[in-house]
């Protein structure tokens, strides 16, 4: 999918984007069905936060046709920063350093296009959200494992913390344990390469013997994160969604 920013300027952004390096990588996901190959992520540099609501906010003020009561409906649902006391105004449930969740992909897209950035593909957040404080790829430790799990654990109703937790080995924040977040391409996780003509999604690959084509079933927080997101359409928001941006290795800050 693809979209423009609806007669938006870009935006002035003093985020901090990261370089990763990028190269062979073991995807959960095969890059064609049934292949144990990894798959080759290039070089490319992504958000070191997510976008917050202090960001976002900013954002729908110089682009106002991405505020609440101006969206189209085919860009957002009803739930569209639903959240926030106002359309142009935080108030007590959304703070400033909170993560922006209750935005759609279209949203999500247009704000990172105003950063002359775009939304990552999947094999590119999760090859960045294998890492830890020490390692480019922690998945194989158990204790990794297990505090990427602990955040399911978290009452989907509580407050978000603030953006800004310790740096991984990238210097990257935030990546496990705040929100889930927007990929470019969500809508193509679990679908087959002979259904991507088609009209049908074939999402049901995740359940039962579909499953079996999925790698490292061991990284079961990896696995719920793609069944989530395969299962959302584009205008959809939730409490717990948001995202970050990601720009080509030799872009421009």
């Amino acid at each position: 999918m693809a979209i423009g920013l609806l007669g938006a300027t870009a935006l002035a952004s003093a985020a901090d984007y990261r370089p990763l390096p990028g190269g062979a990588f073991a995807s959960v996901l095969p890059e064609t069905e049934g292949s144990r190959a990894p798959v080759i992520v290039a070089p490319f540099r992504l958000r070191s936060e997510p976008v917050t609501n202090a960001e976002f906010l900013a954002f729908v003020k110089t682009h106002p046709t991405w505020r609440r009561d101006r969206v189209p409906r085919v860009f957002a649902d009803a739930g569209y920063l639903s959240h926030w006391a106002d359309a142009d105004a935080l108030g007590a449930t959304a703070l400033p350093d909170q993560p922006v969740t209750q935005v759609s992909w279209f949203a999500a897209q247009a704000y990172c296009q105003g950063e002359h950035a775009r939304l990552p593909g999947w094999y590119e957040w999760e090859y960045a959200a294998a890492a830890d404080a020490t390692r480019a790829d922690a998945r194989e430790d158990p204790a990794w494992r297990e505090r990427v799990l602990a955040w399911y654990a978290r009452p989907s109703n509580a407050p978000l913390p603030a953006v800004g937790g310790a740096p991984d080995v990238h210097g990257v924040r935030d990546l496990n344990g705040l929100v889930w977040e927007w990929m470019d391409d969500f809508n193509a996780l679990l679908v087959g390469a002979d259904s991507r003509d088609q009209d049908g999604a074939d999402k049901l690959r995740f359940c039962g013997a579909g499953a079996a084509d999925l790698q490292q079933k061991e990284n079961y927080a990896t696995l719920m994160r793609i069944a989530m997101l395969s299962s959302l359409e584009a205008i959809d928001t939730t409490r717990n969604l948001g995202f970050r941006c990601a720009k080509p290795a030799g872009a421009t800050p």
